[in-house]
């Protein structure tokens, strides 16, 4: 290494650098004024068709949603509690191989009634929700191509049940770019517990550019880690220093064009010199009102931990941030919706976590005029199964896992409201009809965000990859 500082190379220059400001892993942003007269990459873009959604809130429930105790009614089950399911149900796979051991049916605990102007039945768990039920379209029925946790959460959230692809809001963000450049442009709130299946790799770029990976905010202190300067370094020396980055990296860039993540790494920490103010007022929801925060459920111990991350995403919102993925459940455990045993208790406790702030989000959203341009989704990696593989029920029967159940929602933007698509059998065991493919769910976000799949395309190792792979059907029963 050259040992004449002006000979020094960028990257020696950013070895010598102190690093208490920007983390490695913000995601980045390539600002104008960074590159001068290159393209910023995340600089808003048009939508390939007009939509009403600008923002994105992607509730993420860890573990596999029971959704015969939540969303669908099945009262054939109750008749059969105990009993084994009748032969020749059309299944295939490893549900038909469980179904070929002895096994018993398990009738959901809760009672369930119809809300709403659509009549939409939904289980006694969802009082809050049940107010909003007009709001929201189901999908139900979504098959996804594996049935264990770590595999099933990549699939839906990222489109591959194998790591290493971009994760949906990393391509959101890659086709529309975001409005506020003063924060990230894909946000990550997860659950104050800990982290879900999988890690950070969730919200991962995968093979598209770095920048555009999720920017995770941590739950207490400082937003993001690394954010806040030491306290000898000043911003007058701060700026002195990002300013010799920008010649540097003006040099670099005429020699090292395509070099996606080093620009990335770079461009943190023009990026967090402009969110040392930004993101702390972001995150200080000491400004919200009492209403507000009692409306979150804030005020509950139960619902504070998902309550500050609802709220936290319509700030989110309210900056301009393009996408923002909230996560419910840690791993697979206890604080998860991986309910093997005791289905009922644990329904009862991830409910009641919830149910008040997701009900919370959509009025407040509502109220203020943002539902209409903040597509929201709820989202498990998986269904359960109506039976457990035993011939006796033990006294608080769980459920197993169904890669052919899995219930999701939408609401807002140009979602159709009340509406549904799909269905599943008296058991909830699979679709009744053609299974809805966890790529038809992308394919239908995308259009809802006035993305084409077809367009929004990236090469990468020879291929011409997208979020959908060989391609999803929009679903359009649920688009207005």
């Amino acid at each position: 290494m050259s040992t004449n500082p002006l000979k020094a190379t960028r990257r020696a220059f950013l070895e010598r650098s102190w690093n208490g400001i920007g983390s490695m892993g913000l995601a980045g942003m390539l600002a104008d004024d960074l590159l001068g007269e290159s393209v910023n990459p995340i600089a808003p873009k048009t939508q390939h068709t007009p939509r009403k959604a600008k923002h994105c809130i992607f509730l993420f429930m860890q573990g596999g949603v029971s959704q015969m105790d939540s969303f669908e009614y099945k009262p054939r089950l109750r008749e059969l509690h105990g009993k084994p399911i009748p032969a020749g149900q059309a299944v295939a796979g490893e549900l038909q191989g469980r179904l070929s051991f002895p096994h018993a049916c398990v009738g959901s605990a809760f009672e369930f009634k119809r809300h709403g102007d659509t009549g939409r039945w939904l289980s006694e768990l969802f009082p809050h929700l049940a107010r909003r039920v007009d709001d929201l379209a189901f999908i139900h029925g979504i098959k996804t191509d594996n049935q264990n946790h770590g595999p099933a959460t990549y699939h839906v959230t990222t489109g591959s049940q194998f790591p290493g692809s971009p994760s949906v809001g990393s391509w959101i963000q890659y086709g529309l770019g975001t409005q506020n450049q003063n924060m990230p442009g894909y946000v990550v709130i997860q659950d104050p517990r800990g982290a879900p299946c999988n890690g950070a790799s969730v919200w991962a770029n995968g093979y598209l550019p770095a920048v555009h990976q999720g920017t995770l905010l941590r739950d207490r202190g400082t937003p993001i880690l690394n954010l806040k300067p030491p306290a000898q370094v000043s911003s007058s020396l701060q700026r002195e220093e990002f300013d010799k980055i920008r010649q540097l990296n003006q040099e670099h860039l005429l020699s090292h064009p395509k070099d996606s993540e080093l620009e990335s790494r770079i461009a943190a920490y023009e990026l967090a010199f402009r969110m040392q103010t930004a993101a702390p007022e972001a995150v200080d929801l000491s400004t919200e009102p009492e209403s507000i925060r009692k409306l979150y459920g804030l005020d509950q111990e139960q619902t504070a931990g998902f309550g500050r991350q609802c709220l936290l995403a319509r700030r989110m919102v309210e900056r301009g941030v393009r996408y923002s993925l909230l996560i419910h459940g840690v791993q697979i455990g206890s604080h998860s919706w991986d309910d093997h045993g005791n289905v009922e208790g644990g329904m009862r406790k991830h409910s009641r976590e919830v149910d008040q702030p997701v009900a919370a989000l959509l009025e407040d959203l509502d109220h203020r005029g943002l539902l209409d341009e903040t597509l929201v989704v709820w989202a498990s990696e998986m269904g359960r199964t109506p039976f457990v593989n035993t011939s006796q029920l033990p006294k608080n029967p769980g459920r197993e896992h169904n890669s052919y159940g899995l219930c999701m929602w939408m609401a807002g933007g140009n979602v159709k409201r009340g509406a549904t698509v799909g269905a599943t059998d008296a058991f909830s065991l699979r679709s009744m009809g053609a299974p809805i493919h966890v790529r038809d769910v992308h394919a239908t976000i995308l259009q809802l965000m006035g993305l084409e799949d077809e367009s929004l395309t990236f090469r990468h190792a020879g291929r011409i990859r997208k979020l959908t792979d060989i391609g999803g059907h929009v679903l359009k029963e649920i688009i207005t």
